[in-house]
Order: structure tokens, then sequence, then C-alpha cells
């Protein structure tokens, strides 16, 4: 069986009318095409992995010298040095030694969005949902807020254990967990602060 080919012609007097009734369906094809790869890329492109817990802390690192704080994964890749040591308890004291040395190949640092984000089951909502660290006056905690709907719920993700000042260690509530993102079968340099459903709001 052979194609069918179509041609017509248009003439010159009513190009102008042709192009502009075509014009706006072919830009909504191309915005689609746009679109529809960036949905998927929140949904199921990556995949959540398991990591060894003990080789990894969650510390409410502060910012400069003032009272804010955020987030910092410290992960310990090697046994040739030690990245952080932990001492007391509720609050306990993260002692970043990784900031004292060249950690490559040593160490991870996940600072910022770029190093971790939220994913709850087979969401990665790293767009939708910003992580801070909050000053409660008797605890630290790390929380979850939607950063687009703010009808959606608010997740607290850990906590000190109580107040203190400098860097603190931050422990999970139950449910939750971290992973590390994977692109098929290859391990990425992003964590997730992960749990397999949504808790009701907190």
């Amino acid at each position: 069986m052979t194609g069918l080919t179509v041609t017509f012609t248009i003439d010159p007097s009513q190009r102008s009318a042709v192009i502009s009734r075509f014009l706006p369906a072919a830009a909504g094809l191309a915005l689609s095409m746009l679109v529809v790869p960036s949905a998927r890329a929140e949904g199921s492109l990556f995949n959540a992995v398991a990591v060894d817990l003990s080789k990894f802390v969650l510390v409410s690192a502060p910012i400069g010298t003032g009272d804010r704080s955020q987030l910092n994964i410290y992960e310990q890749r090697s046994d040739k040095r030690p990245c952080f040591a932990v001492s007391g308890s509720s609050p306990a004291v993260v002692d970043p030694l990784l900031s004292g040395f060249d950690f490559s190949g040593i160490c991870n640092r996940y600072i910022d969005g770029n190093g971790y984000s939220l994913r709850i089951g087979g969401d990665d909502l790293g767009t939708r949902y910003r992580i801070t660290v909050v000053n409660t006056g008797r605890d630290m905690e790390l929380r979850a807020s939607p950063s687009r709907d703010r009808s959606q719920p608010s997740f607290l993700i850990a906590t000190t254990g109580g107040a203190g000042r400098g860097f603190l260690q931050l422990n999970f509530q139950p449910g939750w967990t971290l992973k590390r993102r994977a692109y098929g079968t290859k391990n990425l340099g992003h964590i997730y602060l992960y749990r397999d459903a949504a808790s009701a709001a907190q």
C-alpha cells in the first residue's frame, strides 16, 4: 500500500488570511510539545533509590551571623577521613569537619534546592514545595511548604529536639527518610526528602 500525498495551492491574495488561521494552531502544538516533557519530569522521569542513612546527617545550618538557618545535608562517601562529628542531644551539635579540607571524593555536601528536594511516593515535588528551617523558639523545624498552590498541605519533616545555636542535627519525623534521585540505573547527585504517602497537613 502506498501513501497518499495531498497538495493544494494558496491564492496569493488569500495567503495572509490562511496563515493567520493556521498560526495559532501551530503555536499551540509547539507549546504542547514543550509542556508534556516538563510535566513528566516531575513524575516518573526519575526514580528514588534507597541510601545508607548512617552515611548522612541532616543539619540546621546558620546563615551568616544572623538568626536564620537552612538545611544542609552531609554525606560520608569514603572512610579516608570523617566529614562530620555529632555530639550531645536535644539538640545534638554537628561539627562540619568537611569545611576544613578538600573533601572531593570523600564527602558530599547538599546545601540548597539544587542538591535536595521533596518527593512523596512517585511525585517529584521539587518545583512545587520549598524546604525551610523554622525557628519556633523551642525547636528548629524542617518544613516543606507549597510554593505555588497555598491550598496544598505543609509537612513537618524533621526537628532538632530542642533550641540551640550553630550547626544542629535534624532528626526525621516518623515516615520520613532520604533517598537518592536516579535516572534509569544511574544514580544522580541529588537527594530526596522522601515519604511513601502524604500525611495530614501539619
